[in-house]
């Protein structure tokens, strides 16, 4: 009689679990590179690990030879391009003009933000003179619910809100609103004012006020914001700005979505 002998599976979520920790140990040096040894120790990996899986990341075009090191490839760029909507890129490009004029009315540091699926997208961001620390960066996402641009989002997104509220709602500091019926009585009010707050909700120390771009279907399409730190940010007086701009945004995007049409 023959015994074969058998070879058992390769546990390829293993194998993803060390290669998604080495993608993201590289953290603000992606782009710089960073040397095997040093991304290894942040994945917490042997070195011969890390080196055998970077080699597979680099045949994939994931990762690229940065010097001695390693930084994130064209691929990885490539696929994180995808996953955001085209239409994001133009709303972006006919919005910008519209963060400037807030930002030179206000002089805080400014947001532009879309919706994606329950998070927020942050499309473009200013700093402003008296810079706040803020968790917001240009392609980074938030859960939208622990956000100012965010929660004017949902309440003009039904089947946005109807989602949000059907999952556990995940706080990113204790100010975090969890709890279903307040987000649910907190988007009524921003329906009927038009602002949404942040009271360090986001992150502790950071307030902010947004309001909605409509398109000419009366659709909220995107959302600007105002930042600034808690306990020395007057969002009360920044509102009626606020509101001009996003108002005349608002009539500058329906007029270029009719002449399309047209």
């Amino acid at each position: 009689m023959t015994t074969s002998l058998v070879v058992p599976d390769r546990d390829d979520r293993a194998a993803v679990d060390k290669a998604i920790s080495l993608l993201t140990a590289f953290g603000d040096q992606a782009s710089t590179g960073v040397g095997v040894s040093e991304l290894a120790r942040r994945a917490q990996l042997s070195k011969s690990t890390a080196f055998r899986v970077l080699g597979m990341l680099e045949r994939n075009g994931v990762v690229e030879r940065s010097g001695t090191g390693y930084r994130l490839g064209a691929r990885l760029h490539q696929l994180g391009q995808t996953v955001y909507s085209p239409e994001h890129e133009r709303t972006r490009d006919m919005l910008l003009p519209f963060l400037t004029d807030l930002y030179e009315m206000s002089r805080h540091t400014v947001h532009l933000a879309a919706l994606h699926g329950t998070d927020v997208v942050y499309l473009a961001k200013l700093y402003g003179h008296r810079t706040v620390a803020a968790p917001s960066r240009i392609g980074g996402r938030l859960p939208a619910h622990t956000t100012a641009v965010g929660k004017v989002l949902i309440a003009y997104t039904p089947s946005t809100a109807a989602t949000t509220r059907a999952e556990p709602l995940r706080a990113l500091t204790p100010h975090s609103v969890t709890d279903l019926a307040s987000l649910s009585d907190e988007l009524a009010v921003v329906r009927r004012s038009g602002i949404a707050y942040d009271n360090q909700e986001s992150r502790l120390g950071l307030s902010c006020i947004a309001a909605p771009v409509f398109d000419h279907r009366g659709r909220a399409i995107a959302s600007l914001s105002i930042a600034g730190q808690h306990g020395r940010f007057d969002s009360h007086r920044l509102e009626a700005g606020l509101r001009h701009v996003c108002s005349a945004a608002s009539r500058a995007i329906a007029r270029t979505q009719l002449s399309r049409t047209a």
